[in-house]
């Protein structure tokens, strides 16, 4: 006599784990110079000391400029000149920085060799570059001429306008530890977004309620982008990589009142909305 145990016969065993590819949301933290005391002055002002909940950040090194080392050939019995290379970033007071303020660096992206063992030695991953055919720009040409002995013939290539990408509407509150997403587009929040929660867009972001938590307009560098809110109390404002913490308290003029964020230059301003 056969007994049923509670399971299922013939079910096969997941295993006690999977691995798959996964894709997140992260912040970047693009370098532009190798000095280390002009990042911190910089860090310090920008983005104080505080206002992040330990979100994953990749530090990119890709636009640090590097001298190019050159030299001419040395005379005959002369000894070659030893030039020094690329001064490699500090990429250990980085994450000290970083940690300090809560956020934690998982990875980097165009380090050099030097710089990439000391990221492994600091438990920091190496960033897969992106795909060729992503970075690549396509070059169409508007006219191709081609002669045929006396006769010349025009083309005219019309490329067809890609799509529009609609507006992400989302019309419930938003609470501690929800994040919202719009690729490639503008967020329409109609409800409040409560203090921990995250709004983030491509575009701009439009909220008809108050803003508590965290948005970031402008996610893949659209200076353009703008965040609009019945009432500003966010405890942090980002457009195109700029940021503003709840460690620099907002103005009297549009704290708690309905105002629009937008860049200028490369500062965050902070204008009320007339009604």
């Amino acid at each position: 006599m056969t007994r049923d145990s509670g399971g299922r016969r013939g079910a096969a065993r997941a295993g006690t784990f999977e691995l798959k590819s996964r894709r997140f949301s992260l912040l970047g933290l693009v370098l532009h110079s190798a000095d280390m005391a002009e990042i911190a002055a910089d860090w310090a002002a920008r983005a104080g000391q505080g206002g992040f909940e330990h979100e994953p950040v990749v530090v990119d090194l890709s636009l640090v400029p590097r001298a190019q080392a050159a030299a001419a050939a040395p005379a005959e019995g002369q000894a070659p000149l030893a030039l020094d290379g690329p001064a490699p970033v500090d990429l250990r007071a980085i994450v000290q920085m970083l940690r300090a303020s809560q956020l934690q660096p998982v990875a980097v992206a165009g380090a050099t060799a030097e710089e990439l063992a000391l990221a492994h030695e600091l438990g920091l991953a190496d960033a897969a570059d992106e795909p060729a055919a992503e970075r690549a720009v396509p070059v169409v040409p508007n006219e191709t001429v081609r002669e045929v002995v006396r006769e010349i013939t025009v083309e005219k290539i019309i490329e067809k306008p890609a799509a529009p990408v609609p507006t992400l509407i989302v019309d419930k509150p938003l609470r501690s530890g929800q994040q919202v997403y719009a690729k490639g587009g503008d967020l329409v929040v109609l409800a409040v977004v409560s203090h921990g929660a995250e709004v983030i867009a491509d575009g701009s972001i439009h909220i008809y309620a108050p803003l508590r938590g965290k948005a970031i307009a402008g996610a893949r560098g659209d200076t353009a982008a703008r965040i609009y809110t019945q009432s500003l109390e966010a405890e942090l404002l980002a457009i195109a990589g700029i940021y503003r913490t709840a460690e620099n308290p907002l103005p009297a003029d549009v704290a708690g009142k309905p105002a629009q964020v937008y860049l200028h230059g490369e500062k965050l301003l902070l204008q009320p909305l007339q009604a």
